[in-house]
């Protein structure tokens, strides 16, 4: 957000209001920006830049008065100040998603920092999280992203993870970088308490009942970021009720010139909807507010187990916490065995063998069978044996010919002109699905089963991006294996001419990751453009919907090496995980994997014994086969490799 970066802002499409003025606003008590900002609107006078500092408490309130002056936040910067005393002001680069995404997301840059840390970029990951530490200072949580409009609401919790990946990446061969990330550690660890203290385990996010929290942003009325008609058809009801049109009912609505219960209780949940990054889905439709999520509750029972280990490993156990008490990992590791529990009373499933959303309204499990019941895998919060049922029950309801799908046809329901798809159900996959997937099967050592997703969904990645000239879009339809359909808010990526330049954030880094999963074998078919149900027939793996591994028995085969970036170099030892791996014997066998009964997987791990880089290797076997095999398809189409990636 600095001077170049303030000018693409003003452009901004989304100020779309004639004679718009673009807004920057600044924290309350952030001096040095609000000087640093100024001092830009006065050079770049043509665009008429306006400055605001906002009130110390941004209520609710306050910011439904600026739903009409939309704006940009500002975000963290490293302040000095030269030997005459003037102001030395460099705002962090970070990444932005793409498309009409142009501003720091909450969700997606912990994705995004995944795939930056498997190309090495460390520093931009450790931008984004002093940005997100900057915004819990400042704005009081981690924001949906960094625009006015977004002030009420957050987005999923990835915050501790996200901190100790980029930890692990950062350079520490001196004292002095010792000591300065110790230093940039419990900085962001501090932030993240603080976020989860007074964001996700207070009024009105956590339900006192069952110990379990919800998403529940606080903001008020119509959501204004949406198109103007976005809700036409949800208002009409109630505008011909009153005996007037949609739009003189908006502008009684938004003006406070009427009182409506029922809908006022509809924008709860959709701002919900919103803030759980899943908008929009028939899963959490008129109810999210209600919901205690599978994926909300073992977000943050990571936390809960990540702050434990972290101030056991760094911290000698307890923690000074600015919010103005002493913490221990005790309190922490009671915290997140409390959480386990709840989870399990509320939210397994044991005649099912899948976690479930709870409706702590209605006191019952919701019905829809979501593929973020894998995200307990991700936590470490399942037993083994919940696993081994989970890992079953997933591979026949999620598992699709080009990965896995958000979730069941039957739990979506019939889809008419009266009742659309929406973008967040079956039949689309997202990358963050799979991400959390793969690494939650491989942390609980079925290895065989997260390559096998992997591969499905990188080759439904590399097949679009071969036949539509490097198209990467931000989602796909995972069942017909397209990038191409008509669904609420279109799909981003795929609007452009001649030859696409950004792809989208969270598309990009999945590929990344998930080429570290791959063998060596998986990587050269993948090259080939093997179709996945031809590569498991030829290599042995099961296709039926099972797990290659037996359920019934211990999951294998266990890593020798796990070579996503992200595996945790300190070992979570609260969690139900833990217990069960620590005992299981690893051996390495030159570089083969080494299943549980002895024998060895005929499949070669790369990461074992072969230095090269996922995408370098992928490069050099697609120029191999362009110069070996026959014209692509026939119609001498140049194949493309993964370097756009």
């Amino acid at each position: 957000m600095d001077e170049s970066g303030i000018q693409a802002i003003c452009n901004d499409p989304k100020n779309t209001k004639p004679g718009a003025q673009p807004i920057i606003y600044v924290p309350h008590d952030d001096h040095a920006a609000y000087e640093y900002y100024t001092g830009i609107a006065r050079d770049l006078s043509n665009y008429r830049i306006k400055v605001v500092r906002l009130p110390r408490d941004i209520t609710p309130r306050y910011v439904k008065s600026i739903n009409n002056e939309f704006g940009i936040l500002s975000l963290a910067a490293d302040v000095s100040h030269d030997a005459n005393g003037r102001l030395v002001y460099r705002p962090l680069p970070f990444v932005v998603p793409g498309g009409r995404f142009n501003e720091q997301y909450g969700w997606d840059s912990y994705f995004e920092t995944l795939g930056l840390l498997v190309d090495g970029r460390y520093q931009l990951g450790k931008n984004m999280v002093d940005n997100f530490v900057y915004e819990i200072k400042h704005y009081g949580k981690i924001l949906n992203a960094n625009r006015s409009y977004y002030l009420t609401r957050s987005q999923p919790p990835f915050l501790t993870d996200m901190v100790l990946k980029v930890f692990e990446a950062l350079p520490d061969k001196t004292d002095d970088e010792k000591r300065r990330n110790h230093e940039w550690l419990r900085r962001s660890f501090d932030a993240a308490i603080t976020e989860y203290l007074t964001v996700w385990t207070c009024a009105p996010r956590l339900d006192a009942k069952t110990g379990l929290s919800c998403y529940h942003p606080t903001g008020i009325g119509m959501p204004p970021e949406t198109e103007s008609t976005h809700f036409d058809h949800t208002i009409e009801p109630f505008a011909e009720r009153l005996g007037v049109g949609v739009e003189e009912y908006k502008r009684l609505y938004a003006n406070d010139m009427i009182s409506e219960p029922e809908l006022d209780a509809y924008f709860v949940h959709d701002r919900a909807v919103r803030e759980s990054g899943h908008d929009t889905s028939y899963r959490l439709e008129r109810r999210c507010a209600n919901l205690a999520t599978v994926d909300l509750n073992c977000l943050l029972y990571k936390y809960e187990v990540d702050i434990a280990d972290t101030l056991d490993a760094h911290f000698g156990g307890r923690f000074e916490w600015s919010g103005g008490r002493e913490t221990t990992a005790a309190e922490w590791r009671a915290r997140a065995e409390q959480r386990r529990q709840g989870i399990d009373k509320y939210l397994w499933n044991e005649k099912k063998g899948l976690y479930f959303d709870y409706d702590v309204a209605l006191g019952e499990q919701s019905v829809y069978e979501s593929v973020t019941a894998l995200w307990a895998l991700w936590a470490g919060c399942a037993t083994p044996a919940q696993a081994r049922r989970l890992v079953d029950a997933s591979c026949r309801k999620f598992e699709v010919k080009g990965g896995l799908v958000s979730g069941t046809e039957e739990s979506r329901g019939v889809i008419s002109l009266q009742r659309p798809n929406r973008q967040w159900d079956y039949p689309f996959g997202w990358a963050p699905h799979q991400i959390m997937a793969w690494y939650g099967l491989y942390n609980y050592g079925f290895v065989d089963v997260a390559r096998r997703f992997a591969y499905r969904w990188l080759f439904t990645i590399t097949q679009a991006f071969v036949d539509f000239n490097g198209v990467v879009p931000e989602k796909f339809d995972v069942v017909n294996m397209t990038h191409r359909f008509q669904v609420e808010y279109g799909n981003v990526g795929v609007d452009f001419k001649h030859v696409p330049r950004e792809g989208f954030g969270w598309m990009n880094a999945s590929y990344q990751v998930g080429l570290t999963y791959l063998t060596t074998h998986m990587r050269r078919a993948l090259g080939m453009l093997t179709p996945p149900d031809m590569f498991f027939a030829k290599s042995n793996w099961k296709i039926d919907g099972t797990p290659s591994h037996s359920p019934a028995t211990t999951p294998g085969p266990v890593p020798v090496f796990i070579s996503e970036i992200g595996t945790p170099k300190y070992r979570a030892q609260s969690n139900a995980l833990f217990g069960a791996l620590k005992n299981l014997a690893i051996s390495d066998c030159q570089g083969k994997l080494v299943y549980n009964d002895g024998s060895i997987s005929p499949e070669r791990d790369q990461a074992v014994n072969d230095p090269v880089s996922p995408t370098s290797f992928f490069i050099s076997e697609n120029r191999k086969k362009r110069s070996s095999r026959r014209k692509w398809r026939g119609s001498g189409k140049k194949r493309y490799g993964a370097a756009a990636f």
